[in-house]
């Protein structure tokens, strides 16, 4: 594993306090949340944005659904396992998920540049489309519109969505208690430093591919084995660590993590100490912690490892030694993360 020749990188701590925008505001992590606490729920606060989870539970005409939206703005725009298209699609899907919605509907805005080969952008489209099918989700509505050259970084997306929520739980940040279990879906960091390894030029013993994947699947397969889930989170911006930290004060509470618990693939912690960054703080896009009672642990464990090509070695629920199963990607394991 080597670095370019000229490779440089410099990661300078955020300023505390900011007068201007800085890149480390859309990173997830800590000036984030400043960010949102200074800015957006002065503005916009009411009880949906104060639950500070991945949508808005609504009730409407009888029914409960979920609602959210995303913007998508990753270079470059295709990357080992995935493209911006499949992102954002997944993305979306994603935070309906994590309310314990069904994903029905979504939109699609694209802001393009001008000179975007037509080529480039019917691939995403393609892949979008793709992307919908397995998701179960279709795109009902959209928007076009098109930059000047240089103002536009290739393409962007938005999108929202819509779901049903069929379960009578009310899964957000604000349901966790002392005691809870943590559950962690696979390893960490493979998205971001997909994206990030492929932007830089690394050159890497073997390619590190994104973890991009709908979590529809899992989600239902807890609710369905009747487990009582707090809290659902997946681990895009700011990875693991700043989702985790989000939960604890929104819940009040200290969540503890057994890091020897939480698998890292080998070429990920590599290029991480490169760029001497921390995997736990790196973006995934098919990845997320549930919250459930320690007694439910191995029951949603169980739950979890019944689905098709999932790790089904047995381990004992809520052993603190390490993750079930071995291999990324592909097993549901207890992690170890205890909430006090």
């Amino acid at each position: 594993m080597t670095a370019p020749a000229e490779f440089s990188l410099q990661c300078p701590l955020p300023a505390a306090h900011s007068a201007v925008i800085l890149m480390a505001h859309g990173g997830g992590g800590r000036l984030t949340q400043q960010l949102l606490d200074r800015v957006f729920y002065p503005a916009f606060g009411n009880p949906y944005l104060q639950a500070r989870h991945d949508g808005a539970a609504l009730e409407v005409g009888g029914h409960r659904l979920a609602f959210t939206t995303d913007s998508f703005v990753v270079q470059p725009l295709f990357f080992p396992g995935g493209d911006i298209g499949k992102l954002a699609v997944c993305g979306t899907v994603n935070d309906l998920a994590m309310c314990g919605a069904r994903p029905r509907w979504l939109s699609a805005g694209f802001i393009i540049e001008e000179g975007l080969p037509i080529e480039t952008l019917d691939r995403v489209v393609t892949s979008m489309k793709t992307a919908a099918q397995a998701a179960g989700v279709i795109i009902v509505t959209g928007d076009t519109k098109v930059v000047d050259k240089g103002k536009g970084d290739g393409l962007f997306i938005n999108t929202a969505g819509i779901g049903l929520i069929e379960t009578s739980l009310r899964i957000d940040p604000g349901q966790v208690r002392p005691g809870d279990a943590i559950i962690l879906n696979g390893d960490v960091g493979r998205h971001g430093l997909a994206v990030l390894s492929l932007r830089q030029g690394l050159e890497l013993e073997t390619a590190i591919e994104s973890d991009c994947a709908p979590l529809i699947e899992p989600v239902h397969a807890l609710l369905a084995a009747g487990i009582e889930v707090r809290c659902l989170r997946d681990l895009t911006r700011g990875g693991l660590a700043s989702a985790v930290n989000e939960i604890a004060t929104v819940a009040g509470v200290d969540i503890e993590l057994d890091e020897a618990a939480i698998p890292v693939n080998p070429e990920v912690r590599g290029a991480s100490e490169i760029l001497g960054l921390d995997p736990l703080y790196i973006a995934n896009e098919g990845r997320f912690v549930a919250f459930v009672p320690p007694g439910q642990l191995a029951e949603a464990v169980a739950a979890l490892r019944a689905l098709p090509g999932v790790n089904r070695r047995s381990a004992s629920a809520g052993s603190r030694a390490g993750p079930v199963g071995s291999g990324y990607g592909a097993n549901w394991v207890s992690c170890g993360c205890w909430i006090s």
